[in-house]
């Protein structure tokens, strides 16, 4: 039966009594009319869950372990915890494969780590939040291979020779012969009849003792995001002649089989609900599909997909929890900034009306929408993701009408899914970030409360902090909570640094936000602002404070071209966009360049990058959601680009364009110089530096140094 719909609500406000507390104890709080339908009831089969706000599963967060060898993992277990504290109704940690990526060992043969679940359950269950544990049967072809996956897999002696510990064969094998996401020339082989048994009874195995650990319910991922599983849905990834394959009911039997094996092993009321990517939003293999682009599905449609939907619901499942997308359209499951709000909400909606068990929408979700959605019957819940990660108490602050406190995640991926990728090269991820998702660019201490902690300072001393973007209020802020009176010396009449001219453009309004979050702190921290102050000298300040910290930032990078001195740097350009002219030719494809770039075709300029990399944001930090979905919009919006080229002369009113192939003049009213950044600190190297003053970065390298800075004063 379908769940409980959305209350009738007439008042301003309401109060309502969160079991929020790790003791029990109630408290009471309002909630604004707008929120009032995302803290209501509903009903996933028999769970009642006490509020419509869903955590969506975040690799890093998994119960169990991420890549490693499977175990109980007490750091994602503490901040799963710390969520269902904060309110959360349904919480799904991180996707857990039933057979490890490492070491191969399957899930339900390692009871210990059930064991250790059972306590954290009891605890986690007084606080009146419930969790799915979200199951996978793997990657396929969208496994994100490096370098050295590539070299296991071409070279085969070398492949099972790694197989005990990391069998990538086996973590890349898909549906049929399909290339890999990630790599060229990597094709995934076929699984085996036998192999898909094994993983269907790898489900209904593991289910059997979540539910004995006191798991509430599991989650199956997925038709979901082009994994595994979907690969076998969508027929232009599904060559097989076997009952796996061809037809419709044969393409989706894997899914019917798991959930069906589940009820099996743990119960029929045991709840299961499917990740489901509504369409696939795929135009081809490594190619995706824009918003408001027209094109022909390469994947599900929305007339497949709700007939899935209906199958799959009638296999078993009892909820739907949708988006879109596939990895070859990663940024409709992974939304950067220049995708719109509630991007995957009409196809949700659809699918709403075609079946009668619940239906999430997750996918850069307003909590005011969703509210809106909820109340109208268009979702009966909202998930959200890496909002969780940028500030874990968000949801009581919403909850208490406090929502001005809410630190805004900006959808950077810098920290929690880093995931890169850039011309002809494999996944650029480091391995420490492999290993260790679902950190946060925001706050240091999500996943890694271990390393960066508040340790009150033994003596309270007078910190002087030069500069006032992003790192130096960051370092203020963290100053002041170690118990430090720190003061900030801003040359310019505001606070915001370089993160005003980035934060401008038209889809950056969570950027905007999150520096009215600071400027906010800082107010109510009562932390001393001296604006219009420049400090060159350091040793000024000497006798006033105890101690300096230089975050200062970076300046714009100079290169030896006849008529440089022509270009306008991309702060200029931003902080006077409204009057910029129509042909601005960009000298470097970054990822500023490319964001300035596309913000000039949204106001009808017409701008031309030239870049000397293979590749447009040819930067291992960039996650490809954003990455890929600023070339495709770039591409959509046919934006001309030169690659492997640069510029050797700039006039006024034209540059002249060195390619591979050719050299030309071409014209143009602006060019822009968007080669960089490099360090511009104050003082000597006895004065420690935070942020691109120190190293140019990202947001994540500036608001990480402060604290790495700031924890030694």
């Amino acid at each position: 039966m379908r769940a409980d719909g959305p209350r009738c609500f007439t008042g301003t406000v309401f109060c309502l009594k969160r079991a929020g507390e790790a003791a029990g104890v109630m408290k009471e709080e309002t909630v604004k009319e707008i929120y009032q339908p995302l803290f209501t009831p509903w009903k996933i089969g028999n769970v009642e869950i006490k509020n419509r706000i869903v955590q969506e599963a975040m690799g890093g967060t998994s119960l169990f372990g991420w890549l490693e060898p499977c175990h109980f993992d007490e750091e994602a277990a503490a901040y799963l915890l710390q969520r269902a504290r904060d309110g959360v109704g349904l919480i799904l940690p991180g996707m857990q494969c039933v057979r490890d990526t490492m070491g191969g060992r399957w899930l339900h043969t390692n009871t210990k780590m059930f064991e250790k679940m059972k306590p954290f359950m009891e605890e986690f269950h007084r606080t009146g939040a419930k969790l799915f544990v979200q199951l996978s049967g793997g990657f396929g072809r969208s496994m994100a291979v490096n370098e050295l996956m590539v070299k296991l897999l071409k070279n085969k002696l070398l492949g099972r020779l790694a197989s005990p510990v990391l069998d990538v064969d086996y973590a890349c094998a898909s549906a049929s012969e399909t290339p890999n996401r990630w790599a060229d020339g990597i094709v995934s082989r076929p699984l085996t009849v036998d192999e898909i048994h094994q993983i269907v009874l790898g489900f209904g195995k593991t289910a059997a003792l979540l539910r004995e650990a006191g798991a509430d319910g599991v989650e199956v991922h997925a038709v979901h995001e082009g994994y595994l599983i979907d690969q076998f849905t969508i027929a232009n990834m599904n060559y097989r002649t076997d009952q796996y394959g061809g037809s419709f009911e044969n393409r989706y039997r894997f899914p019917a089989e798991i959930v069906q094996c589940i009820k099996k092993y743990a119960g029929e009321d045991f709840p299961v609900s499917l990740r489901y990517s509504v369409t696939s939003k795929t135009k081809g293999f490594r190619q995706g599909a824009v918003p408001g682009e027209a094109f022909e599905e390469f994947g599900r449609g929305a007339e497949e997909s709700v007939r899935a939907a209906r199958y799959l619901q009638a296999a078993g499942y009892d909820m739907l929890n949708c988006d879109n997308g596939t990895y070859d359209a990663w940024y409709w499951a992974h939304p950067p900034q220049y995708m719109p709000d509630n991007c995957n909400l009409p196809e949700a909606e659809i699918i709403r009306r075609a079946v009668t068990i619940p239906v999430v929408c997750a996918g850069k979700m307003d909590p005011a929408a969703a509210a809106e959605m909820i109340a109208q019957g268009k979702i009966d819940a909202a998930g959200f993701a890496r909002q969780n990660l940028a500030d874990t108490g968000w949801v009581s602050k919403l909850s208490a009408g406090r929502e001005e406190e809410i630190r805004p995640c900006i959808r950077c991926h810098n920290a929690c899914f880093n995931f890169s990728k850039y011309a002809d090269k494999p996944n650029r991820q480091s391995l420490e970030d492999a290993m260790h998702l679902a950190r946060c660019a925001l706050d240091p201490q999500v996943m890694q409360q271990k390393k960066y902690r508040i340790i009150p300072a033994k003596e309270s001393k007078r910190v002087a902090v030069i500069g006032g973007g992003i790192g130096g209020m960051e370092c203020a802020l963290v100053l002041r909570r170690r118990g430090h009176i720190p003061t900030i010396f801003e040359k310019s009449s505001r606070l915001g640094g370089i993160f005003i001219e980035a934060s401008s453009l038209s889809f950056k309004k969570s950027d905007r936000a999150l520096l009215e979050w600071y400027r906010r702190e800082i107010r109510e921290n009562r932390i001393e602002v001296r604006l219009e102050t420049e400090i060159n000298d350091p040793g000024v300040l000497r006798g006033e404070f105890d101690a300096v910290i230089s975050a200062t930032g970076a300046v714009p990078r100079m290169l030896p071209i006849p008529g440089f001195c022509l270009t306008a740097g991309l702060p200029k350009l931003l902080a006077e966009k409204e009057n910029a002219p129509d042909r601005i030719v960009f000298l470097g494809g970054g990822l500023s360049a490319c964001e300035a770039a596309y913000e000039m075709v949204l106001t009808g300029r017409h701008p031309v990058i030239v870049e000397a990399a293979d590749d447009l944001i040819a930067a291992d930090s960039v996650c490809l959601a954003n990455s890929s979905c600023l070339r495709e919009l770039l591409a959509y919006h046919q934006v001309p680009v030169y690659l492997r080229s640069t510029l050797t002369e700039i006039r006024e009113g034209s540059v002249t364009v060195k390619t591979p192939e050719k050299i030309f003049d071409l014209p143009c009213d602006l060019a822009v110089n968007a080669t960089g950044f490099v360090p511009q600190p104050v003082g000597g190297s006895s004065i420690p530096r935070v942020g691109d003053c120190r190293k140019v970065g990202n947001l994540r390298t500036v608001i990480w140094s402060a604290w790495d800075v700031c924890a030694q004063i």
